[in-house]
């Protein structure tokens, strides 16, 4: 018996709009059992193959993957990203990529700030991106990272 192979056959019953007393006839039709638990992985890859044939088209796995984030199209913002990068390649923050430095943002300014864009990509104000670079270069320095002047 194979879990996967079994989310498979649901997911073509569900696509295909066959109830599951339809599912157990086909089942029981194509490998004389009515119970997909009851069935070896050879049983159940007949099975889907009988839905193939009915119309069943598999997606593959992670079709359904997000693109990569662009970086934002301000300078400012993407050194944020530059300087929260290279103190995830020193081993300085636990949390990699643009999740981890909105977090760091969110604890480190909600209280000064009142009100902390969600994501570090949608900050317009200059103020606050210059005090979020700032307080980057100064882990940075802390992590012994050289950092250009800016």
């Amino acid at each position: 018996m194979s879990a996967s192979v079994i989310r498979k056959i649901h997911v073509g019953c569900r696509q295909l709009g066959i109830d599951e007393e339809t599912r157990r006839d086909l089942t029981l039709q194509v490998v004389g059992k009515d119970s997909l638990r009851a069935c070896s992985t050879t049983e159940l890859e007949a099975v889907v193959d009988a839905l193939k044939a009915r119309g069943f088209k598999p997606e593959a796995k992670g079709t359904k993957a997000r693109a990569p984030r662009p970086f934002a199209s301000r300078s400012d913002v993407r050194f944020c990203h530059v300087l929260w990068s290279k103190l995830v390649h020193a081993g300085a923050v636990a949390v990699p990529g643009a999740e981890g430095l909105n977090a760091f943002v969110r604890a480190r300014f909600e209280k000064s700030w009142g009100a902390v864009p969600i994501d570090v990509d949608q900050m317009r104000d200059w103020k606050q991106i210059a005090s979020v670079i700032e307080a980057l270069k100064g882990m940075c320095a802390r992590a012994g990272i050289k950092v250009e002047a800016r």
